[in-house]
């Protein structure tokens, strides 16, 4: 047995807990043992990585069923279309007219400058042949024609008692109490008097004329357009008071270039479309130009169109169309099927599931269908939206559109 050393007695008295101090108390590490909510939260956390799973997995097999195994150049390629129809096709040519009244009139004073005092009308009056539109203040022209009036009435008188004197002195030159002298001179006098006369009546004529002006009367049966002016403007002749129509018939008028002259020969049909009213009328050309415009190369033709319930206006845009030529026998398209370049139309057409390219001739177009010859059977399935990706020999999956060639 070994005996201690003097350092390992020191070591063991300073690491000895003294017997005086407390003595700490014990802790105990030991789990407690699980209870009822603990084993419920065990069982949601499950459940919960459970649904998560499922539905990481749920969304796996949706992207899988979605993803495109076949390669996009052989899917077919979803196309609209349009059955071809078979009709027929006449030429056309299309102007633009438009509807005047039969007679117009601008109806102002011509010789006097005066006043206007009034002006019975106003747009929309129906007139009659010699009704009073307006009056001008023309007392001047009035005062000057009874001055007038009154020199002429008092040289008539001195005319007559002249010619009563000469006949007296020729009487008395044939009894040899006269010379003849004084008879030629009294009968130059009377002559002279006559002439003046006959001037003061003319001019009375002419002052009557201008007093007339002042009454300002309807021309023909009509109705007022324009009325330009009030009481207590001034006019000067030349300048209009109102504007009056007869459109009992209206004229519509056009011009066609020279290249159609033969088309709008006399007597040709032309349908008619009015902007204003939507009315669709069908007359004859009635009178057209003998020569072309020198500045426009055109040549002016009209139609005559009865009305006289004065339900057409005038001054209103006409659309014109005369056909020419036979009916030929065409296939009708939407415009929006064929891609035109000058004469030839492309299209694609649906044979089985497979586009084919063709190129046709066009006859012409019309509203929103294109006319071509009739290479395509009735019933032949047209592309119509989805064209612009289709290359001859392409997969389609065709959808047919009802109505769309209308």
């Amino acid at each position: 047995m070994t005996k201690p050393t003097l350092e390992s007695t020191a070591r063991e008295t300073m690491f000895k807990p003294s017997s005086d101090s407390k003595a700490k108390p014990e802790v105990d590490d030991t789990l407690p043992k699980p209870g009822p909510e603990s084993r419920k939260t065990r069982v949601v956390l499950l459940i919960g990585v459970v649904v998560v799973a499922m539905g990481v997995v749920a969304l796996y097999l949706l992207a899988a069923s979605r993803t495109n195994h076949v390669a996009l150049s052989e899917a077919p390629k979803p196309v609209s279309a349009v059955k071809a129809q078979t009709t027929t096709f006449r030429q056309t040519r299309n102007y633009v007219g438009a509807t005047a009244a039969w007679n117009v009139a601008h109806v102002g004073p011509q010789y006097v400058s005066a006043y206007v005092g009034t002006v019975l009308v106003r747009p929309g009056t129906v007139v009659k042949r010699g009704q009073v539109l307006a009056t001008l203040d023309c007392r001047t022209a009035s005062a000057a024609s009874r001055e007038i009036a009154a020199r002429a009435r008092a040289l008539s008188q001195r005319q007559t008692a002249a010619e009563h004197e000469s006949k007296r002195l020729t009487e008395l030159q044939q009894g040899g109490f006269a010379s003849e002298n004084e008879v030629e001179k009294l009968g130059a006098q009377a002559a002279s008097e006559a002439a003046e006369v006959e001037g003061l009546k003319a001019t009375l004529a002419s002052r009557s004329i201008e007093v007339d002006d002042c009454i300002l009367r309807a021309p023909f049966d009509g109705e007022v357009t324009e009325r330009f002016v009030d009481p207590g403007a001034y006019l000067r002749p030349g300048n209009p008071v109102a504007t009056v129509v007869d459109r009992s018939t209206v004229r519509i008028v056009a011009d066609a270039p020279e290249a159609d002259f033969t088309v709008v020969a006399l007597d040709t049909p032309v349908a008619i479309e009015l902007e204003s009213t939507g009315a669709h009328l069908t007359a004859k050309v009635s009178r057209r130009s003998p020569a072309t415009d020198e500045t426009t190369r055109t040549v002016h033709f009209e139609i005559d169109v009865p009305n006289a319930d004065r339900v057409l206006p005038v001054g209103a845009t006409a659309r014109l169309t005369i056909e020419v030529g036979k009916p030929l026998p065409a296939t009708e398209l939407p415009l929006r099927a064929a891609s035109v370049r000058g004469e030839k139309a492309t299209v694609f057409t649906v044979v089985g599931d497979v586009a084919k390219r063709q190129v046709l001739s066009v006859l012409g177009e019309r509203g929103g269908s294109l006319f071509v010859e009739p290479k395509l059977a009735a019933g032949t399935l047209v592309v119509v939206e989805g064209r612009a990706l289709l290359d001859e020999g392409d997969k389609v999956s065709a959808k047919e559109m009802v109505g769309a060639s209308q």
